[in-house]
């Protein structure tokens, strides 16, 4: 965007000079002065939409409208960009107005399906484009028509990656504890009391006076009388005896432990972008039965019939009716577009959200 004094210039870049005039008209009719609108296109490209008369070659033209609009501000090149842009067949809407008008030309012109100019220089580069060469050809009509179609392709799909985490629960041997047993030897005094008998010889003479005795008389001759003593003494052994075992064992028992944790898990929501074609032959089947004879071409109401799309799957409006949410979509569609009639379009925007709620079948 440049800014001159107290006006500022918004650029927007469209598929072809068909959709940029009627950006064009459409800016006019929202109170911006036609001559602070300008529809630049190669008029050397067919599928610009209309031809040059004069046979002039307008890629000079073009280089040098972007070079006097960006100026020294032109850091990132997107004069050039911009200038390959109709170089290749697109059409581009310069709006120069106040701040409160140039907020009202974005939205419109992003409702109208501008075009990413990033993601241009993205798919050009891939074929091979550095920067813009004002003295490159311009395309040919079918050159461009297949550009369109490139990109068409390159911008109709994208992957986003779903993720989900799963709770993967095992089991691992932890060591808690156990016993551990030392077995030492202690000596410690023990008493018995055991009885011993003992033998002593006494001797005891005793003085008597008797006959003999025929016994008596066998006795004298010498002999000799041997008496032994015999005494008893401990006798100390020892004998090893068991007399209690320690059993260590391990008892296993079995438990059910609930283990809890969050998991993360991708959720992706499509948001119907504003301004991108709604490949949806019904919307054009219905306004050729409901709207095709009063004249009014279908890129009139086609507007209704995405914002009706768009809105059944807004967050705001999910879930309600169409009589509980009309008084609001009323007034947003009506805020957003307030040179369009509610009573006009209404049955545009409710085909449309009849084909996401599904009360209207396919």
């Amino acid at each position: 965007m440049a800014q001159s004094s107290n006006e500022k210039t918004v650029v927007g870049v469209f598929e072809d000079y068909r959709t940029a005039e009627r950006v064009a008209r459409d800016l006019t009719d929202a109170g911006i002065p036609r001559d602070a609108i300008e529809v630049r296109s190669n008029f050397m490209t067919g599928a610009a939409g209309r031809t040059s008369e004069a046979g002039e070659t307008h890629e000079g033209g073009i280089s040098g409208f972007f070079h006097r609009l960006f100026g020294g501000h032109d850091a990132e090149g997107y004069g050039g960009h911009y200038a390959e842009a109709v170089r290749r067949g697109n059409a581009i809407v310069c709006v120069t107005a106040r701040q409160e008008q140039i907020d009202r030309a974005v939205s419109i012109m992003n409702a109208a399906g501008a075009v990413d100019i990033d993601r241009h220089v993205e798919h050009y580069r891939k074929t091979g484009y550095e920067r813009h060469d004002p003295s490159a050809a311009p395309y040919s009509y079918e050159e461009a028509n297949r550009e369109r179609e490139r990109l068409r392709e390159a911008n109709s799909s994208a992957s986003v990656p779903v993720v989900e985490e799963e709770l993967q629960v095992g089991k691992r041997t932890v060591q808690r504890g156990g016993v551990r047993v030392h077995s030492r030897v202690i000596e410690e005094p023990v008493k018995e009391n055991v009885e011993l008998r003992e033998e002593h010889v006494r001797v005891e003479r005793r003085p008597v006076d008797r006959p003999v005795e025929p016994g008596d008389i066998d006795r004298m001759r010498d002999q000799n009388v041997e008496i032994t003593e015999v005494v008893e003494e401990p006798v100390v052994q020892k004998r090893a005896r068991v007399r209690e075992e320690v059993v260590v064992d391990k008892e296993t028992s079995r438990r059910t432990e609930q283990v809890k944790d969050n998991v993360r898990h991708t959720e992706v929501d499509i948001e119907k972008l504003p301004g991108g074609r709604q490949a949806n032959p019904d919307f054009r089947s219905d306004w050729q039965s409901r709207y095709a004879a009063s004249g009014e071409p279908y890129e009139t109401y086609e507007p209704a019939y995405n914002y009706g799309y768009r809105s059944a799957g807004d967050p705001r409006y999910r879930g309600r009716s169409w009589s509980d949410a009309e008084n609001d979509l009323r007034t947003d569609y009506l805020r957003n577009n307030p040179n369009s009639s509610w009573d006009r379009m209404k049955d545009a925007v409710r085909h449309g959200w009849d084909k996401v709620t599904g009360k209207r079948n396919a």
